[in-house]
C-alpha cells in the first residue's frame, strides 16, 4: 500500500503503567498519536519493555474519508490519540467492551481482515480483538465465547482491532482501538439481543 505524505500520526508520549490483577504485575504501555495534516514529518520516541519489541516509529498516515456505518470513531486534525500495546490480562471471564463493525468489502471494517484477508459478510460471526489480546494472531481463526445481556455467542477471531496505528486507509481513518475492545460483526450483537445504536456494551469474553 502506498500512503501519500499528507499527513503525519506521530507518538508524542509513551508512559509504563504498573497494574496488579491478582498476584500479578501487568505492564501497560501506551503513548499518543497525533494528526497533523500541515506537518512534513517528525520524530518519535518510546522506550521499548519487555512486552514491546517496537522502539517506537515515524508513522506516516493520510487523513481521509472515514465510513461512520456503524458510528465509527473518526480521526480529527490535531486531535491527539491514545496508543495501547498491551491489554488487561486474559481469564475464564474477561471484562471487554464490545464495539459494532461491519467486516464486509465497502464497510466500516476498512480492508481484509487480516488473519485471513478476507471480507466477512454480516450474517457471519467474527470479531476483531485489541492488539494486546489478538497477541500477533495467535488467536487468528479461534473461537471465543462472548456472553452479555444473559446470552452467550460463539464468535471467529478474524483481525486486529489495531490499538497502535489508526487514521489511514487500512483503519478506514479511524482512530486507533482502546486496549479492552472486542470489535463484533451486526451478527454477534444480534444474536446477543443488544440494539446497535447502543453503540458500545460491557461483555465478558474467554478463549473458547
Amino acid at each position: 500500500m502506498t500512503v501519500r505524505k499528507s499527513a503525519v500520526v506521530t507518538v508524542v508520549d509513551s508512559n509504563s503503567i504498573s497494574g496488579i490483577a491478582g498476584q500479578q504485575h501487568h505492564h501497560w504501555q501506551f503513548g499518543v498519536i497525533v494528526i497533523n495534516v500541515s506537518s512534513a514529518a517528525a520524530a518519535a520516541s518510546m522506550v521499548p519493555t519487555s512486552l514491546s519489541s517496537s522502539e517506537g516509529r515515524l508513522l506516516d498516515r493520510q487523513v481521509g474519508n472515514c465510513n461512520r456505518e456503524n458510528y465509527s470513531d473518526c480521526c480529527e486534525d490535531g486531535k491527539k490519540y491514545p496508543q495501547y500495546r498491551c491489554s488487561p490480562p486474559v481469564t475464564a471471564e474477561t471484562p471487554a467492551t464490545m464495539t459494532l463493525n461491519s467486516f464486509a468489502k465497502g464497510g466500516d471494517g476498512g480492508g481484509p481482515s487480516e488473519c485471513d484477508n478476507k471480507y466477512h459478510p454480516d450474517d457471519e460471526m467474527v470479531v476483531a480483538l485489541s492488539t494486546g489480546w489478538f497477541d500477533g494472531m495467535s488467536r487468528c481463526l479461534k473461537n471465543i465465547m462472548i456472553n452479555a445481556n444473559g446470552n452467550s455467542v460463539l464468535a471467529k477471531v478474524v483481525d486486529e482491532c489495531n490499538s497502535v496505528n489508526g487514521c489511514d486507509k487500512d483503519h478506514d481513518f479511524q482512530t486507533p482501538c482502546a486496549n479492552n475492545i472486542v470489535d463484533a460483526s451486526p451478527a454477534v450483537w444480534k444474536v446477543l439481543g443488544i440494539p446497535k445504536e447502543v453503540r458500545e456494551h460491557s461483555i465478558i469474553w474467554s478463549d473458547a
